[in-house]
């Protein structure tokens, strides 16, 4: 790693600050504890904690001439809490946690800790790091969780009198052991860099390079990933760049003056009552793109995604107010950095705005990132499974229109933490009708139909058990519905088992950015509600064919490029699955046809909100016959060569 620059930092493009700023130890062990702080406009600035009984005056920093103050304090060592006693600009003397702390109290406390950071200790993934990509061609099917509600110890959250939450590393093993077992390749976790409020879920963040202390130490997060790793799942870490808390002890008014924060003004504050950060100071982009870059190396994090992208993208999210262009160039300066930092990390953008080349390299006039969430597909979509059947007709395009932009960006089709609180109501209870059986057929055809589009998935934590309460940070996930509701193992089962088809199937991942690997058989058959199409690549190809009406349709024809036999190898109506058994159990052959394009066709059996997926064999296909006056031209274009 290259030595820290305070010009680097100066200029928006340091990715070490963390290197430099903070409390480091400057012996082996522990003891000397190195502090600097960034506050040009302070009148003074004294290290208080408990190594001098939190007194002001006892160790007062020495100001350097870039606006820094450092101090060595002897008998400070490390796992001792401080602060940052500030005398602002203004007059005002307010103790700050350190901006770069790498770990913090728990709430309500505020105190920084003094931590040192070595996860040369603790990884022994070397191939991991060496082999892993943005998955572009690979197998990408995030489960996002929330660290603190997955499971609860002894089934009870805090307000049921039990301890709070599991540790990063004793929930390890078991959720592994699930992610695995579900056909899930990475784990997303909401985020982790500490927040004063559990109700944000860690998107209002106080501390930006400390793992939050409700779940243990940095050792034991590092643990956490280091088990992924050596178990082949990667693991993306959610961070909230473009906005902070308003809380007195954090970034706030850090001098006196607004260091991090924009002026007083209308974009000083975000629509969720926190501080926008102003990313045109150059120590702000520094800050930010170190801190990306210290989650990255320390906890050897496989990506980042980056929440409402579209509110720096924009003015306050606001489309009409224009484009922040200082923020633009900030996203793209993090991605170049980061990009040159770190091999096959994925940078994932959180954007519900239609702001083109998210995704596109900045050397092509992009913004950088490797994926974009597809909220369009994500709203349209959910939207549709709320149609009565019977007017489903009407609204065909929302479920086709997804493939005539896909290919302007490369998405991820989420169904996330967000489309199941606040009285959203839960993925199944999205679904038309009040029919429990109805509702699980067309939550079964939704993810048949989401797995199967091209993009990489993510799905937050539940909703492959079909849940029907809604995500709630202080209670575990319903795991008993697996234990006393079939319907709900059944669906758990589908869920697992088409994971597993299409993360084990390369025609249904390895060409999900490439035109080449998906072709409309039918998109426009509303009268039935039927939508069919091919998923391929070289030397595989299936057959899709949905059925979003409540009718059961016999002999449905669909048409086919080459004589092929079609072979059933999932149907969201099998028994197994909570269906009712409407299948297509033997091989077809398709039929020569003369009709619209195809020249074969096959007819297809499809279930009442039903959808079946067939592997594709082609027939041979026949020699072409040599006659005499080919076998007299070969001797004569012989000689021309």
């Amino acid at each position: 790693m290259a030595a820290f620059s305070m010009d680097e930092y100066y200029r928006g493009i340091s990715t070490n600050a963390y290197t430099y700023f903070g409390a480091h130890p400057v012996s082996d062990d522990d003891s000397g504890i190195m502090f600097r702080v960034y506050a040009p406009s302070a009148h003074g600035v004294d290290v208080v904690g408990d190594f001098n009984g939190w007194n002001g005056g006892y160790h007062p920093m020495n100001r350097q001439p870039n606006g820094v103050y450092e101090l060595m304090v002897p008998d400070a060592r490390v796992g001792q809490l401080y602060k940052f006693r500030v005398y602002q600009q203004g007059g005002a003397v307010v103790d700050k946690a350190d901006p770069f702390a790498f770990h913090s109290q728990l709430r309500p406390d505020t105190a920084s800790i003094i931590t040192r950071i070595a996860p040369e200790k603790i990884f022994h993934d070397e191939k991991w790091m060496k082999s892993r990509t943005k998955c572009f061609d690979k197998p990408l099917s995030i489960y996002e969780m929330h660290m603190g509600s997955w499971k609860k110890p002894y089934g009870k959250s805090e307000a049921d009198g039990g301890a709070q939450w599991f540790r990063y590393d004793e929930v390890a093993d078991d959720l592994i052991k699930y992610v695995k077992e579900n056909n899930f390749t990475h784990i997303e976790i909401l985020p982790l860099a500490e927040f004063p409020f559990d109700g944000s879920w860690g998107y209002q963040t106080s501390q930006y390079y400390s793992a939050t202390s409700r779940y243990g130490t940095p050792e034991q997060l590092m643990t956490f990933v280091e088990k992924c790793h050596q178990a082949g799942i990667g693991v993306i870490i959610d961070f909230a760049f473009v906005h902070f808390v308003r809380d007195n002890y954090s970034l706030a008014h850090f001098d006196g003056t607004d260091l991090y924060e924009y002026p007083p003004s209308d974009v000083n504050q975000s629509e969720w009552g926190t501080y926008n950060f102003n990313v045109s100071r150059g120590e702000v982009q520094s800050f930010l793109i170190s801190a990306a870059a210290f989650w990255l190396h320390a906890y050897h994090f496989d990506g980042i995604r980056m929440d409402a992208i579209n509110n720096g993208i924009y003015w306050m999210g606001n489309k009409d107010r224009g484009v922040n262009d200082r923020s633009v160039d900030f996203f793209k300066k993090m991605n170049t950095r980061l990009n040159e930092e770190f091999k096959g990390i994925m940078l994932i953008a959180e954007d519900s705005s239609d702001y083109p080349h998210v995704t596109d390299p900045v050397e092509m006039g992009g913004l950088g990132f490797d994926y974009k969430w597809d909220m369009g597909w994500m709203n349209d979509t959910l939207k549709y499974m709320k149609i009565d059947p019977l007017w489903r007709k009407g609204s065909h395009n929302l479920i086709n229109w997804s493939m005539a932009y896909f290919g302007f960006e490369k998405f991820i089709l989420p169904l996330s933490h967000d489309e199941v609180v606040h009285g959203k109501a839960t993925i199944v209870q999205k679904m038309f009708g009040g029919d429990y059986s109805d509702k699980f057929a067309q939550v079964r055809t939704l993810y048949a139909y989401m797995f199967t589009h091209p993009g990489k998935t993510l799905n937050f934590m539940g909703n492959e058990l079909g849940m029907f309460r809604e995500w709630d940070e202080t209670k575990e996930l319903d795991w008993f519905l697996l234990d006393e509701y079939e319907m709900h193992r059944c669906f758990h089962r589908f869920f697992r088992e088409l994971g597993g088809l299409v993360t084990k199937n390369p025609a249904f991942y390895e060409k999900d950015y490439d035109k080449d690997g998906f072709l409309w058989i039918n998109a426009d058959d509303a009268d039935h509600n039927v939508y069919s199409y091919y998923r391929m690549t070289d030397g595989q190809k299936y057959v899709i064919v949905i059925n979003m009406s409540n009718a059961e349709w016999k002999d449905y024809r669909i048409g086919l490029s080459d004589a092929c036999t079609l072979t059933e190898v999932l149907n969201t109506d099998f028994e197994i699955y909570g269906g009712k058994g409407v299948t297509n159990p033997e091989p077809i052959k398709s039929q020569p046809v003369q009709c619209c394009q195809w020249e074969h066709s096959a007819d297809i059996r499809l279930a009442p909100f039903g959808t079946a997926i067939f592997s594709v064999k082609e027939d041979p296909k026949p020699k072409k016959k040599t006659s005499k006056a080919d076998k007299a031209e070969k001797p004569e274009k012989a000689k021309l060569k």
